[in-house]
């Protein structure tokens, strides 16, 4: 698929308007022209569906976060531990059905807690990606994001975070368009389950 550049905006966003705008981001239409871009911190993400106590199917959360508009791509970040064979085929699952899996071994730390740092990755793709799309959907909540948030919604590309607001960064949040919380769409993006 082939990434058409999208327009360019001569106009930097007013930030009063953006502040107005985040007070009703319940009231979000589809639009088929708009073009979407979904960075997923896969970390952030579990560890949210942990404390909602839920499992997530992750076509229905892509069907929910694009809601009739057009994605350009989804991207999923995670920490591998190549010994891990479920983690394996989750991750060839993804790859299989609509994400680009962008991956780094986990480390460990002294503590005896592992973790991957993947804010760098998911800064450089989110520049890279704003060219050619309208909107950014971030499902993280690290403030290590916000300078390169405000540079991509300086360059007119909406934001939208999705998170769970005692997860979230409020220079995150500040810097956003539209904060979704995921709270809100647990019905929409969790497994069902058999009945």
């Amino acid at each position: 698929m082939q990434l058409v550049p999208r327009p360019s905006h001569s106009l930097l966003p007013d930030h009063a308007q953006l502040t107005k705008i985040s007070q009703h981001a319940e009231v979000i239409k589809p639009d088929p022209d708009e073009r979407i871009v979904v960075l997923i911190d896969g970390a952030n993400l579990f560890y949210a569906a942990m404390q909602l106590g839920m499992e997530i199917d992750y076509t229905r959360l892509l069907n929910c976060l694009t809601r009739g508009r057009s994605l350009v791509r989804a991207y999923f970040y995670t920490g591998v531990d190549r010994t891990n064979e479920k983690q394996q085929r989750f991750l060839l699952w993804m790859r299989h059905n609509g994400f680009r899996v962008v991956s780094k071994e986990l480390i460990q730390h002294p503590d005896g807690s592992k973790k991957a740092d993947l804010n760098i990755e998911m800064a450089v793709d989110m520049l890279t990606l704003s060219q050619h799309c309208d909107t950014i959907v971030l499902l993280s909540g690290t403030g290590d994001l916000t300078y390169a948030v405000d540079h991509v919604a300086y360059r007119g590309v909406k934001i939208e975070i999705v998170s769970l607001p005692t997860m979230t960064s409020d220079s995150l949040i500040n810097v956003s368009d539209h904060f979704i919380d995921l709270t809100k769409l647990k019905s929409d993006i969790e497994k069902l389950r058999p009945v």
